[in-house]
């Protein structure tokens, strides 16, 4: 989570909402994707941290299947971030601060432990919860 609490320090240094997030490979310690917020850097709705560190991860692995990789986020997914943890095939999701307004696993909606879906990740939330959650805060008081 350290590692996606820097990321998401980029992302507010270039003006976009502080979500960071890292992909790591099956040995749980090599990271193959990482990324940043950066819908208002490129002007692009779809450049959420979590889209761009699968992406990346993607091409590391070369192939987009991500099977035994992990997500680790700052903030807990949207529906369209939870779809693509879902469709890179992704064994697990961790996620630090939960999002009441816009979460898809958990929180509002629960994309990734959806029966009807064929791809269930694992979840783990609330890790570093608070330094997730105060980094966000403080952006937006900054606002």
């Amino acid at each position: 989570m350290g590692l996606a609490l820097a990321e998401a320090r980029l992302a507010a240094a270039g003006g976009d909402v502080p979500v960071g997030a890292v992909v790591l490979a099956a040995d749980g310690r090599t990271v193959l994707g990482a990324g940043h917020n950066e819908r208002e850097a490129t002007g692009d709705p779809t450049a959420h941290a979590e889209v761009l560190a699968v992406r990346r991860a993607a091409a590391a692995a070369g192939q987009w299947r991500l099977s035994g990789c992990t997500l680790v986020v700052t903030l807990e997914p949207c529906t369209m971030c939870a779809g693509a943890a879902v469709l890179s095939r992704l064994d697990r999701v961790v996620y630090g601060a939960r999002d009441e307004k816009a979460g898809a696993a958990g929180s509002l909606f629960d994309v990734v432990r959806d029966r009807r879906i064929n791809h269930r990740p694992e979840v783990i939330e609330g890790v570093l919860a608070g330094a997730c959650a105060e980094l966000l805060t403080e952006f937006f008081r900054s606002r």
